[in-house]
């Protein structure tokens, strides 16, 4: 146990920008912001792969000492045939994965009652690839007082909505004995994932009900199917989520505190989704465990749930210019001291209008997460959209992008002043490496909706 958190840490390491760069000079094929930093995140936007890797059952066991201590006691389907590098992966992960099941810890007693929940945790592999663990703790059915057990499904596809539909079912023939949900991941299993937009249809016999009809339909914007920014707005007030926006696009240091795992790793993977055309390429752990309460001490860039119980134990520890968020109360404990003048002002004002526009609003949840991420994309077309204007190709066909230019070429101080911390970040950097990599005109969403910007401003013009 003593090893656990060295193995948990691997296990969420991303690479360096030195790593990026070494790859990219290599000959790697390098990521463009509107679509995916790998080929493989490629193949998962237009579908095509295994829904999942794996499901596991993650129950607590009576230790020694009298506590529980989170095992797996059921994985489906058993791994064979496995290269020797890909095995020693496979027990890595393996072993990180009851942690995050039950970060808490070993402090449980038998319950009568339990309100199911649903919560994801990201693990990165050592080609820095992401997997997604999505997880429903509930409660077995039966008499007397119980513990709760874990049901966790391991996916390198990012989808909270659909898999949380996927849970819904293995929770609903859980019910009815542990051995009904494993012909309907079978079925999931030898599925394969949509194209966006798109629906997959699973068969599976319910006793006593019969066969029945399992459909899963991706959403249409791939962009927005891993978020749902309602509970983020329920939680924080415009300005705050202006605050925390301006310190992850900055790549800052930021803890989120909640109660409920299921709020801590929505509202995380909500804000993380504000960055769209963008990724975040550091350190990104929706729950943190105890044992890794120490990463908080990282003068490198993350962003970090705790659970509101564990709080006392980040106070003493000497943190540096990091952003504490209060999920619950809605309030930062903690601030760097100028978060007010990050973000250029009149951007800022008018994100928050269109903010409090979005809430009042009757929508769905679709309309929702659409309109607030078209809104944060929007601040990057006006701050960064005249970039691919900036590139001088020299001799060889070089292409080299021309900071100072343009950086010149807009015309608003505040916003002057915060591209230039902006062109210091590690997501810029791997958007003008991408670009002087290729003469080739961009037509990602992302691009395609700069094209419609400044056509819009010339129409004004005229």
């Amino acid at each position: 146990m003593a090893q656990l958190p060295g193995i948990i840490r691997r296990s969420f390491r991303r690479k360096s920008s030195k790593d990026s760069n070494q790859e990219i000079s290599n000959g790697a094929k390098a990521a463009h912001p509107h679509h995916a930093a790998t080929d493989q995140r490629t193949a998962v936007l237009s579908g095509g792969q295994n829904f999942f890797e794996y499901l596991v059952v993650v129950s607590l066991k009576k230790t020694s000492a009298g506590g529980y201590a989170p095992q797996i006691t059921y994985q489906f389907p058993k791994r064979e045939s496995l290269l020797s590098f890909q095995r020693e992966e496979e027990e890595r992960l393996l072993k990180a994965i009851p942690v995050f099941c039950f970060p808490e810890g070993n402090n449980w007693t038998p319950l009568t009652e339990y309100t199911s929940e649903t919560f994801s945790f990201v693990l990165t592999n050592v080609d820095s690839s992401r997997k997604f663990g999505y997880c429903r703790r509930l409660l077995p059915s039966g008499k007397g007082p119980r513990l709760p057990e874990v049901y966790c499904i391991i996916s390198c596809l990012g989808c909270f909505g659909l898999f949380a539909k996927i849970l819904d079912e293995v929770e609903k023939r859980r019910q009815i004995a542990t051995a009904v949900i494993y012909p309907f991941m079978q079925g999931l299993r030898e599925a394969t994932f949509p194209e966006p937009g798109k629906t997959v249809k699973i068969k599976s016999f319910i006793p006593g009900s019969g066969t029945e009809m399992i459909e899963l339909t991706r959403p249409l914007d791939s962009r927005l199917e891993h978020v749902d920014f309602k509970t983020l707005l329920q939680c924080l007030s415009a300005k705050k989520i202006l605050h925390i926006f301006a310190s992850v696009v900055l790549e800052r240091r930021i803890i989120f505190v909640a109660k409920d795992l299921s709020v801590l790793s929505q509202c995380i993977h909500a804000v993380a989704a504000l960055l769209y055309p963008f990724t975040w390429e550091h350190t990104f752990i929706p729950v943190l465990p105890p044992a890794l309460i120490d990463t908080v001490c990282c003068p490198t860039p993350f962003i970090v749930g705790v659970q509101k119980q564990f709080i006392d134990l980040i106070w003493d520890l000497p943190m540096e210019e990091v952003l504490v968020v209060d999920l619950c109360d809605g309030k930062l404990l903690r601030t760097v001291g100028d978060e007010e003048e990050l973000l250029p002002r009149k951007l800022e004002d008018h994100m928050i209008t269109s903010l409090l526009g979005q809430q009042q609003v009757p929508q769905s949840s679709e309309e929702l997460n659409k309109g607030i991420s078209e809104m944060f994309m929007e601040f990057f077309i006006k701050v960064i959209g005249h970039y691919s204007s900036h590139f001088k190709t020299g001799k060889g066909g070089v292409r080299a992008f021309q900071e100072k230019s343009f950086l010149k070429a807009m015309p608003s101080k505040s916003i002057r002043r915060f591209l230039k911390l902006f062109v210091r970040t590690q997501m810029f950097s791997i958007l003008i490496q991408a670009a002087e990599k290729t003469t080739e005109v961009q037509d990602g969403y992302f691009h395609r909706k700069i094209q419609e910007f400044h056509e819009h401003k010339k129409m004004n013009k005229k």
